[in-house]
């Protein structure tokens, strides 16, 4: 058995190496992750995608079990923020329950995303199906800079 002396100072660094080792995975952008923003420190955000047509964008954003009802989305020229809540479908009967495991999300949330182009904000179009919401943007060279609410569908298709 070889002994080796004691040295806590560079205990301290490879604990300081480990931690920002996890600040960095935790704010880190990969391929399924656009910004780094869909899973950061815990905090749910819907995925999106943004293609880029001939004459429009069009945004898909996943928010899978949230009602239309519980959904905001604003445009701007520039932007896309979308937001609202995933309310818990526990009932009265389930409060006594103890769940083994659950990755699901619950709570109020908001992504902005930013658009790499201006868009004409009076002719958005919005579809909302199986837990995707689709937004339609048609792509303008000079736009005012206003914001507007999105109407979206009453009912999910």
């Amino acid at each position: 058995m070889t002994l080796s002396k004691w040295q806590p100072f560079k205990e301290l660094s490879t604990m300081r190496k480990q931690m920002d080792r996890l600040f960095e995975d935790m704010l880190s952008v990969n391929d399924n992750d656009w910004m780094g923003l869909h899973n950061m420190g815990g905090m749910w955000t819907p995925a999106v995608e943004i293609e880029e047509k001939e004459q429009e964008l069009v945004l898909k954003a996943s928010v899978p079990g949230i009602d239309v009802k519980d959904l905001n989305v604003e445009v701007s020229e520039d932007r896309v923020t979308i937001s609202g809540e995933h309310e818990s479908e526990k009932s009265t009967e389930d409060k006594d329950k103890n769940y083994f495991h659950s990755e699901f999300h619950y709570g109020k949330f908001e992504r902005v995303i930013p658009l790499p182009m201006p868009i004409k904000t009076d002719e958005i179009k919005s579809d909302f199906k199986k837990g995707v919401l689709t937004l339609t943007l048609p792509k303008v060279d000079n736009a005012p800079k206003k914001s507007v609410k999105v109407q979206l569908p009453d009912t999910d298709k």
